[in-house]
């Protein structure tokens, strides 16, 4: 549940085989100033060429950090909110360019539940930036620095840490707008409507990611920990309300990032943090699990066919996880009859990308 720029390359300055070779039998004082007098000019010419070039590329090295040339280059977070917003609500999701399909599905999906006017893509690099304003104006926006998103990064990398890190820190900032802020990843779909399900006014409304069955009207309460010694909330599908305890969380789990973070041997991502967050403001903040039967896990919905069929017609968002793999997801989103891209695209606000 992914090309996205700043890439680092070597500029090879040097040239093997200079213009000017010195000769053991030329005398230096005829060779120097004409040898001098060439390399300023070269010199001077590939400064020129890297000042006007390099920043339509998008490459950036040791000494240059160049970004890609976009007219929405200048649209920030505090723009986009307002502009997306409906009753004082917005949308949010995070996506590098590779996983534009699952982007386009998911709005699919919210489309047909006439919410997606209030959605807004964060997009994690230019590209897709381009991608999802040229198509839809305004409703995406990429807060810098852009993450080396080049390729699809799997569960556990360094590279899919350092995607989802960024994730409170940008739900934190919308809330300081003022604004409730649902997040998803867009390896969900919407089967319907989850805002009636945000009943009272708590602070955080998040999902339980274990697989067993829970009673149908099981405790809206932080679960307990479990053998690692925290919950086993998911962190993909969230809401929170522009309030003190919402913010109090949102920078705890910005805290426990900064504690726990990724290594070979930990392979940490950003759902333990939150955990431990959630555990440490308890007390604090109004929290709310979200009823299992309308927002199950993926080991759940996908792997026991049986609760599925006897509480078929009260599933509102399914979570295509416990699968690692982009072809894997897609292919059991197919299964399954979740995959709407290849019949349903002119549904989306994005249309056929």
């Amino acid at each position: 549940m992914s090309a996205f720029l700043h890439q680092r390359i070597p500029l090879q300055l040097s040239d093997p085989q200079p213009i000017s070779p010195r000769s053991s039998s030329s005398p230096q004082k005829s060779s120097y100033p004409l040898l001098s007098r060439i390399g300023l000019v070269i010199l001077l010419l590939l400064m020129v060429v890297m000042g006007v070039l390099i920043p339509l590329t998008g490459i950036s090295d040791g000494v240059f950090t160049v970004r890609r040339s976009s007219k929405w280059m200048g649209y920030t977070l505090e723009q986009a909110v307002p502009f997306v917003a409906k009753d004082g609500t917005v949308i949010v999701c995070a996506v590098s360019l590779p996983y534009l399909p699952f982007l386009n599905n998911w709005l699919i999906s919210i489309s047909r539940q006439k919410h997606q006017d209030k959605v807004l893509v964060i997009a994690e690099d230019y590209a897709t930036l381009d991608k999802v304003n040229e198509k839809w104006p305004g409703h995406a926006v990429l807060i810098p620095p852009a993450p080396d998103a080049q390729m699809a990064h799997k569960f556990g990398s360094q590279g899919f840490f350092n995607f989802t890190s960024r994730r409170p820190r940008h739900l934190l900032r919308i809330l300081e707008l003022g604004y409730n802020v649902m997040y998803n990843d867009v390896d969900m779909v919407w089967m319907a409507d989850p805002f009636p399900y945000m009943v009272g006014n708590h602070d955080v409304y998040f999902t339980d990611d274990m697989t067993p069955v829970k009673p149908l009207n099981h405790s809206h309460a932080l679960p307990p920990p479990g053998k690692k010694g925290r919950p086993y909330i998911c962190s993909c599908m969230i809401f929170m309300r522009p309030t003190a305890g919402a913010k109090l969380v949102l920078n705890k789990w910005i805290e426990e990032m900064q504690e726990q973070p990724w290594s070979r041997e930990k392979k940490a991502n950003d759902q333990p943090a939150f955990n431990f967050a959630l555990m440490k403001t308890a007390e604090q903040a109004d929290l709310y699990l979200l009823p299992q039967v309308a927002f199950p896990t993926g080991g759940l919905y996908f792997r026991n066919k049986t609760w599925v069929r006897e509480t078929k017609g009260k599933h509102v968002i399914i979570h295509n996880n416990y699968i690692i793999g982009f072809e894997k997801k897609i292919k059991r989103f197919k299964d399954y009859g979740l995959w709407l891209v290849d019949d349903h695209a002119e549904e989306s606000p994005l249309g056929r990308i």
